[in-house]
């Protein structure tokens, strides 16, 4: 009994002390977790009573942004002119970036790797320079000067301002100032410009195209109306090219695979696939030529063809501001011509009054 009574005691005790030790885990403190993120992938929007940004996330967040590689999902115009971004709208779209583009040139393609080289937060937006901004900045040596003795200061360097072909900026703008904010948040303010999550130049190139030409750039297929920048993201870079005439019009023939593989011929008139006959292994042809996709054309693109189809004026002796109505019209052709006036007497020839003939009169 003795030995039975100091086994129940000890199982008594280990049951005791784990339960203490039990209710101890349960009654510690939990850790602070993270923010969750919400399903859809996007950080929780920015509080409309949000505070001014402080100095240490100013801090925070030129430290993340900088020196950062995203992929474009809107072009960029070449020179001074960058975008303008607020409440997820970038400026100036549609028409007016389409003639900037015309104007001074693409400085980045949708889906084209991007780097974040400088950041810059002011009252109230966001300045972000990418590839270096539209103007190369000047090293610390170019601003140092050297006087002489009669007072002249001559710079050690040429202190002219290069601009950068390559480069462009992008301004996010906010209502009243920057408020608060963590850098997820910034991330998706941006999305509409940059692509913070893209892996690959492909991927992000992909969110820029119509559903359509995303599923047949996925599917390595050509459609009739692509451009040649999508048709290099689906085929690759055509490994032969052909330039012929046809008809009066020149057009490229882009060929892609060899014998005894099938073996596709791409057609481009202008930047724009016209035709694709592709060449079996059997001896089969197969051509397609009716567009299945219709791309907005660029602006330059459309005035090319409106001056191409204006006729063009008539010669004309019409002095500038003209009236159209004080020039005489030729009368119907199966009426009389009028006979033209006629000449002006001679003053001394016979049958005019000569000056003795008015005097004898006088």
């Amino acid at each position: 009994m003795d030995r039975l009574h100091c086994s129940a005691c000890l199982v008594i005790g280990f049951l005791s002390v784990g339960a203490i030790v039990v209710g101890a885990q349960t009654t510690t403190p939990s850790t602070p977790q993270a923010t969750a993120i919400p399903a859809s992938g996007k950080s929780e929007p920015i509080p409309a009573n949000a505070p001014h940004m402080s100095r240490q996330t100013r801090l925070e967040i030129i430290r993340d942004f900088e020196t950062q590689l995203v992929y474009a999902r809107t072009p960029f115009p070449m020179g001074k002119k960058g975008l303008q971004l607020k409440n997820g709208t970038t400026a100036p779209n549609g028409e007016a970036l389409q003639q900037l583009i015309a104007i001074y040139g693409p400085s980045i393609k949708p889906g084209d790797p991007t780097h974040i080289s400088f950041v810059h937060i002011k009252d109230n937006y966001i300045h972000f320079e990418l590839n270096g901004g539209p103007v190369r900045r000047q090293k610390w040596y170019q601003h140092i000067q050297v006087s002489g003795a009669n007072g002249n200061s001559v710079p050690i360097s040429n202190n002219e301002s290069v601009q950068n072909p390559h480069g462009s900026f992008l301004d996010v703008y906010f209502d009243k100032y920057v408020p608060e904010m963590s850098a997820a948040q910034l991330r998706d303010l941006i999305y509409p410009a940059l692509d913070f999550k893209a892996k690959s130049k492909e991927e992000a190139y992909l969110d820029t195209v119509p559903p359509k030409v995303k599923e047949a750039i996925q599917a390595h297929h050509v459609l009739i109306g692509m451009n040649t920048e999508m048709v290099v993201h689906a085929v690759g870079k055509a490994p032969r090219k052909v330039r012929e005439k046809d008809n009066g019009v020149d057009y490229e023939e882009w060929i892609y695979g060899q014998p005894p593989q099938d073996v596709d011929f791409v057609r481009i008139v202008g930047d724009e696939v016209v035709r694709v006959e592709t060449m079996k292994v059997g001896g089969q042809k197969i051509v397609r030529t009716e567009k299945e996709v219709i791309l907005a054309k660029p602006k330059e693109e459309e005035a090319r063809t409106e001056q191409q189809e204006r006729p063009a004026n008539a010669p004309s002796l019409r002095r500038p501001g003209e009236d159209t109505e004080d020039v005489p019209k030729p009368t119907d052709s199966n009426g009389p011509t009028p006979l033209p006036p006629p000449p002006p007497p001679p003053i001394d020839g016979p049958g005019s009054s000569g000056p003795g003939e008015l005097v004898g009169r006088l």
